[in-house]
């Protein structure tokens, strides 16, 4: 029997909602799903290889142990007491930070992981973490955490109010958005062209999103600073700043006019191979046209001065007034899991970094990382704190970070390797033990990153679709069995009574006195699914656990609403969590 399930992608941060045709475990054709309320029926050609992945005979479906220089199966028990026996000695005898965890971009499309990661990381208690994160986006992450507080408080394009959108270093036309979720950028780039709009690349490639600009300048590599500081002069010369609204919460403004007093366009023009007419004329526009964004990614921020030209960026956006500004640049604010819509209003912590060094180099630590261009010498230079063990998850760095051939090496000389990762691959080869994840139609997806860099507010769960392998458990699951053991209570601990312990310790943090109502009101709710709901409900659309009645909880583990709420529900739903095999999809516009 045919049926059709609706899921959405994990594959890019486009998170586009797709319509997938299947009978039984075969998956017979993917579309775009034109109901979802974000993506609209648009899809990229990634989305259709969800088939072949789920397909795929070189996915790992079992467990992998290394004996005597080769890959076994073993059972998922095996596994967990190998871990068990190789990894707590390591730490008994040198230490949390004689291991280092590494994380890859799959990461951020896995509820599971990013939810229980953190948890893990905490009972491990190392120093050494590594991600993906700082081969391309930390630069963003932390001017923005400077300027306004949170880590991931990052202003996106409003590209379907914008009259005039500058994209330097950045390819949105393949990607549809990095740290900008954005699906069928073509067609909003269309729309906004449409209604006499004008788009504006700087790039030193003519890339697509470049060949389909109004005007593509190219620039130097590794200039952006230059042309940016050009720019911020002009504003200053020709008395176009205007901070409106913004004035009261602004600060430095003079001494970024001091800063840039050297850097004229015609200062600057040979640096950034972009003419000083051309750069006038552009902060003109910029500052003349009421609803103009300027955004920057990769581009900005893999090169030299990242940061600054970031931080740049947000200044130009502020000293034109298109900051927080319909049209212009504006901070989405996602149903749940975001820092910056907690606590009080205007009572933000703000962000530390440097808190400690990397060993070797003395590269500070950013946002709880240190560099992954560190890992290979923190692995194979002796001395106090080295590297022995690294838990990696779903990341293949010897592929994806420079100089892969010396980490390759380096991890040779690990004493113990786990890899939690559905592939052998250039990194998870080297690993002793391979914990395979489940295929993404087997999996519940919520977007606990994209939502927070959407250019809508929206919020979208996927029960999964498929049933999977018996014995087959979840990542939390296994995150769970991995906290137990560097707790010491063994990898055959009770992790039921170790995830509600979990959860009451986080609970305590956050509800203080309410703490027990709130736990009551989350049962009988386990794992992924509790936590999704215990964010949604907690969230700003949220209903509070009764006090905001009608407002946003996890659909599984409610009651189905009546047809004249907002939200969409495209299958039955059961009312509870403990029917995880029901095919359903919610989606509630913000």
């Amino acid at each position: 029997m045919t049926e059709i399930a609706r899921r959405i992608c994990p594959f890019c941060e486009a998170a586009c909602g797709l319509e997938i045709e299947h009978e039984g475990r075969n998956v017979i054709r993917i579309r775009g799903d034109e109901n979802d309320v974000f993506s609209k029926g648009f899809l990229c050609p990634k989305a259709v290889a969800l088939k072949d992945l789920h397909e795929d005979p070189d996915r790992l479906r079992t467990p992998l142990i290394k004996r005597n220089g080769h890959f076994e199966e073993a059972s998922w028990d095996e596994a967990y007491a190998e871990i068990e026996r190789r990894l707590l000695p390591i730490i008994e005898r040198d230490g949390p930070h004689a291991v280092a965890t590494l994380l890859g971009n799959p990461v951020a499309h896995k509820m599971s992981l990013m939810l229980y990661f953190p948890r893990l990381a905490k009972a491990l208690g190392t120093r050494n973490m590594f991600s993906a994160s700082s081969v391309d986006q930390v630069p963003k992450m932390l001017s923005s955490g400077l300027m306004f507080g949170g880590w991931l408080t990052v202003a996106v394009p409003d590209i379907e109010r914008s009259q005039f959108l500058l994209i330097i270093g950045a390819n949105p036309m393949v990607s549809n958005g990095s740290m900008w979720t954005v699906p069928d950028f073509r067609g909003k780039a269309k729309a906004l062209r449409a209604r006499g709009g004008k788009i504006v690349v700087v790039d030193p490639r003519r890339t697509e999103t470049a060949e389909a600009a109004d005007q593509h300048l190219f620039i130097r590599p590794g200039a952006d600073v230059f042309f940016l500081l050009g720019l911020i002069h002009t504003l200053f010369d020709e008395n176009l700043v205007q901070l409106g609204r913004l004035q009261e919460h602004t600060a430095g403004v003079e001494d970024v006019q001091l800063a840039v007093r050297e850097f004229a366009p015609e200062a600057v023009a040979a640096r950034c191979g972009i003419a000083a007419q051309e750069i006038r004329s552009l902060a003109r526009t910029i500052a003349g046209t009421r609803h103009a964004a300027v955004y920057g990614r990769i581009g900005t921020c893999t090169q030299e001065y990242g940061t600054l030209a970031s931080w740049l960026i947000d200044v130009i956006n502020v000293l034109t007034g298109h900051l927080d500004e319909e049209g212009g640049m504006m901070f989405p604010k996602a149903a749940a899991f975001a820092a910056n819509t907690r606590g009080k209003p205007g009572a933000g912590k703000g962000i530390v970094s440097g808190r400690y060094q990397a060993r070797v180099s003395g590269a500070p630590e950013v946002a709880g990382e240190l560099p992954v261009t560190c890992l290979a010498e923190e692995i194979d230079t002796p001395g106090k704190e080295q590297v022995k063990a690294l838990i990696a998850i779903a990341g293949n760095p010897v592929l994806s970070t420079p100089n892969g051939a010396r980490l390759a090496a380096a991890l040779d000389k690990l004493e113990f390797m786990l890899s939690m990762d559905i592939y052998l691959n250039e990194t998870s080869r080297h690993a002793d033990v391979i914990l395979p994840g489940v295929s993404p139609l087997e999996d519940d997806h919520y977007d606990v990153s994209f939502t927070q860099l959407s250019h809508h507010n929206h919020a979208r769960y996927s029960p999964p679709m498929l049933e999977r392998a018996e014995g087959q458990p979840d990542e939390w699951q296994s995150m769970l069995r991995l906290i137990a053991i560097l707790k010491g209570r063994g990898a055959d601990a009770d992790i039921e009574a170790l995830d509600d312990e979990l959860l009451q310790q986080d609970l305590e943090r956050l509800a203080g006195p309410f703490a027990p109502a709130v736990m009551a009101a989350l049962k009988p709710q386990r794992g992924v699914q509790r936590l999704l709901d215990l964010g949604l409900r907690g969230g700003p659309y949220g209903d509070q656990f009764g006090r905001n009645p009608g407002g946003s909880r996890c659909p599984p583990c409610a009651p189905r609403p009546p047809a004249s709420t907002s939200v969409q529900w495209n299958r039955a739903s059961p009312k509870s969590c403990a029917q995880p095999a029901a095919r359903s999809n919610w989606r509630r516009p913000c």
